[in-house]
């Protein structure tokens, strides 16, 4: 029974808070009482013509969000809540839904457009409302341009709601018609048109078939390229945004038209308006994307058995493309460089053109030399910029000797511009491409080095002083030195860093002291090129890296210290806390990996617990997980002794392990569990119930992202390795949960390829929590408590061998796990590793792999199995 609810929709968008919650709330008690009146209420105040267009677009936000979710498990309890609705509510809601496509209000329409795509989505993979796409192709052939209209954007929603294999080949070939012949330049209504246009962009995944015909393929083609050109701007964007889905997509299938689209999106670039020229220049930028994952993949030998042939478009278009990129990067605006979220089209060709550069090497760089030549000195700031902008570009790619002469007259030249250049724009870019320079061409595997002790003052000095210029310029300048001293990482001993430490150290310092530090990203970046400057510190300056350990902590202090913050001081305040908790990590890993400091550093130890328990009293997920890793860090370095802190701790550790909402907090903690335990060792005994009890209960939970569960696995696999035997008791509930999660493992794959990275990294979880298990219980006399999970073990190793799926850290691990088999239980794994399916294929081609890690495990399980069989 539909009840009136026009009122207390109107109120729920009232100026007036009070009014506003009074009708959230009954909305709310409303959906609790009875769902399906409400849901009914709903669809039929969006298909009642005569309410107001704002009642109506709530209602259907509000029906849309009854029926899905962003959160994986809130998502499926809705799904399984609309399957188990009573029949007849769900056929009168659909009924109104259909009817409201028809309706002369344009948001109506269209929201009810993307509530039936919703719908579909939940019901057409459980065989239910087959006749849907019938009617919805029905109403495509109506007069009406408002139900064409309608109906062409709900197709569109449909295809990106639903999976391809849900709906049968005969029904796409006629959604594609209907979509084809909705773009048609002989449709007179652009509406309709841009509908269409936007439709086939969803619906392309279903097109596999139609692009393996090379009559369907060429008419999809033409109507798409023939879109380009209509003159409406929206149709003409959104047919290019089709073409850079296809360059991807169909990047096999382009070869017959590409001489083609080359003159339409060149024609674009230089005359269309921005939002057309993006997307014209994004074709060029996919079609890279796809030539270097080809490259990498297969090298450069495509002999005739390579599955995806490489057409090297890109090098075919070299003497077109690249002058057409460089002419859009004078198409500079004025203060791009003071808005993060800025992009434009010089933004974009000059993306492009680094891409062009990573797909085509060396032979980038002679067509894009004049360019610089010609405009680096010019008087125009435009030019100057721009050159600098293309140099910086196609510095990853060429060769490094290809580049080196090049680079070694440019050096000179940008140190003077980014301290004398009058224009910032100039600066900023210069900036940038110094940090490229030392980013790609500078390092320990480079072999002539372009950093010498002449220029090497020269080039400290210019940063530093740039760290004081306008912070989106400063920015930068930290981004260089962040590289700078990345690529001395390797240099052993002695460090051309070394005499200017204490002078960067201070500079660095205070850019985050800078009454500006906020814009930018400024103060960020002064931080992470601290962390950079520390991690590539040689010995020489250890002792003032210790010097920076208190100043540090000072600052950290000084954030605690009870001030009354207003909500966004507070905020502010959580970022600096973070960034301190993450240098702090820095220094913990530097000084407590050398004897030489960790006896001095430990000075600070139980101050520093201190500081990261009190950040546990602020309210800020990403400052909780900066300071967990932090104690991570220090748990490792102080090994055994950080037991005294651990019973101040521990709340902490259990508060961050309930925190399924902000989910990577809780996953961090899942890690610095592990780290405790591998600290610690027998130590964490008396803290395990209530850990392992927490973790078993995160396990089972639908409410936890399902990327902390692996990490719990290897969880367990840390703990039984730190407490050894006395892991028995939670053999009983940690086995059935991995024998349940390895059965999972074995259903899931082949799915896509997110799915496979997840499959994997739970299998890996789960190897890791067998190999902690074996081992943690190697040389007990309660082994034999482990024989009964062995056939299943091994079961799963057979799967994961089986399923040609695993990934090379898998490998790695199920060899180990075979081999920990065999050393923890001896004989009695030894009778039923050799009745094991594939033990025997497995470690041969383990044995045979390129990876030495695999290879080393291999060899270590074959001897643990040999001397299992021969006992």
């Amino acid at each position: 029974m539909a009840m009136e609810v026009t009122q207390v929709l109107l109120n729920a968008q009232a100026i007036d808070a009070s009014v506003r919650k009074q009708a959230e709330d009954s909305l709310r008690q409303f959906q609790e009482q009875n769902l399906p009146s409400f849901l009914l209420s709903l669809s039929g105040e969006l298909a009642n013509e005569e309410k107001p267009v704002d009642s109506r677009k709530l209602a259907g936000l509000i029906l849309k969000n009854a029926l899905d979710a962003k959160e994986q498990h809130r998502k499926f309890e809705l799904v399984q809540r609309w399957l188990s609705l009573d029949g007849n509510a769900k056929t009168q809601i659909k009924t109104c839904l259909l009817s409201t496509l028809s309706s002369p209000v344009a948001d109506a329409r269209s929201t009810a457009s993307q509530v039936i795509a919703k719908v579909a989505g939940i019901e057409l993979p459980h065989k239910q409302w087959p006749e849907l796409i019938g009617s919805l192709l029905l109403n495509v052939h109506q007069q009406s341009i408002h139900i064409k209209q309608a109906t062409l954007e709900t197709l569109g929603y449909l295809c990106e709601e639903v999976s391809p294999d849900v709906i049968d080949q005969d029904q796409v070939n006629k959604i594609l018609t209907a979509v084809v012949q909705g773009m048609n330049a002989s449709e007179g209504n652009n509406d309709v048109r841009l509908a269409a246009t936007r439709s086939l962009y969803n619906a392309l995944g279903f097109a596999q078939a139609n692009f393996s015909n090379d009559m369907e393929r060429d008419y999809i083609m033409r109507v798409v390229c023939e879109a380009t050109l209509s003159p409406e701007v929206k149709i003409r964007q959104a047919a290019f945004e089709c073409l850079v889905s296809i360059a991807s997509t169909y990047y096999d299938k382009l070869a017959r038209y590409i001489q083609d689209i080359f003159g339409i999106t060149a024609k674009a670039v230089r005359e269309d308006e921005e939002p057309v020229a993006l997307q014209a220049i994004e074709f060029w930028s996919s079609i890279c994307d796809e030539e270097i994952d080809i490259l990498e993949a297969y090298g450069d030998d495509f002999t005739g058995d390579s599955d995806i042939p490489c057409f090297r478009f890109i090098k075919q278009a070299l003497p077109a493309l690249v002058p057409m990129l460089l002419e859009t990067l004078l198409k500079q605006e004025e203060d791009q460089d003071q808005d993060e979220g800025a992009w434009n089209i010089a933004m974009a060709g000059g993306t492009c053109l680094g891409l062009v550069a990573r797909t085509v090497g060396d032979e980038i760089v002679p067509l894009v030399m004049p360019f610089i030549e010609e405009n680096i000195t010019k008087s125009d700031w435009r030019q100057r910029e721009a050159a600098t902008y293309a140099f910086g570009s196609i510095l990853e790619g060429p060769a490094p000797e290809k580049l080196m002469p090049i680079v070694n007259v440019a050096l000179t030249f940008m140190l003077t511009a980014l301290t004398q250049d009058p224009n910032n724009h100039v600066k900023d870019t210069t900036a940038w491409t110094l940090g490229r320079i030392f980013e790609f061409l500078h390092g320990s595997d480079v072999d002539t080095p372009i950093i010498n002790q002449t220029n090497c003052q020269q080039i400290i000095t210019v940063l530093l002083q740039s760290m004081k210029d306008v912070p989106n310029v400063a920015e930068k300048a930290c981004g260089a030195l962040y590289f700078l001293a990345q690529g001395y990482e390797d240099v052993g001993v002695s460090s051309p860093l070394t005499p200017y430490f204490q002078e960067i150290v201070q500079a660095l310092l205070n850019v985050t002291h800078r009454e500006d530090a906020g814009e930018s990203r400024l103060r960020t970046a002064a931080y992470e090129t601290l962390n950079e400057v520390v991690r590539c510190a040689t010995d020489e300056t250890a002792s003032m890296v210790l010097q920076l350990v208190p100043v540090i902590m000072m600052e950290l202090h000084n954030t605690l210290e009870g001030q009354k913050l207003s909500s966004d001081e507070r905020e502010r305040q959580g970022e600096l806390q973070g960034l301190l908790c993450g240098c702090l990590q820095v220094l913990i890993q530097k000084l407590g990996s050398s004897d030489a400091t960790k006896y001095m550093f430990m000075q600070y130890a139980d101050n520093m617990m201190g500081l990261f328990l009190r950040v546990f009293a602020c309210r800020n997920a990403t400052v909780h997980e900066e300071a967990m890793l932090a104690i991570g860090a220090l748990a490792y370095a102080t090994g055994p002794d950080f037991a005294k802190y651990m019973t101040e701790f521990y709340k902490y550790i259990e508060m961050g392990l309930q925190n399924f909402e902000e989910y990577q907090v809780c996953a961090v903690t899942v890690g610095v569990v592990g780290d405790v335990c591998r600290a610690l060792e027998d130590k964490i005994l008396p803290f395990c119930d209530g850990i392992m009890a927490q973790l078993l209960k995160n396990l089972s939970s639908d409410q936890l992202h399902r990327s902390v569960k692996p990490p719990i696995f290897s969880c367990f696999g840390d703990i039984a390795l730190a407490i050894g035997e006395n892991f028995e008791k939670y053999l009983v509930y940690a086995m059935p949960m991995l024998q349940r999660a390895a059965e999972l493992s074995a259903h899931t794959a082949g799915a896509d390829d997110e799915m496979t990275d997840y499959t994997n990294s739970l299998r890996n979880g789960i190897l890791e929590a067998y190999s902690g298990i074996f081992q943690g219980f190697k040389s007990s006399p309660k082994t034999q408590l482990l024989i009964p999970y062995a056939p299943h073990i091994l079961q799963f190793l057979d799967s994961i061998y089986m399923g040609k799926d695993m990934d090379e850290i898998v490998m790695k691990t199920a060899i180990g796990v075979l081999g920990d088999l065999a050393d923890t239980l001896g004989s009695n794994a030894g009778s039923l590793i050799q009745q094991s399916v594939s033990s025997k294929d497995f470690l041969r081609e383990c044995l045979s792999s390129d990876d030495h890690l695999i290879k080393e495990s291999a060899e270590w399980a074959k001897l643990a199995i040999s001397r299992a069989i021969s006992i």
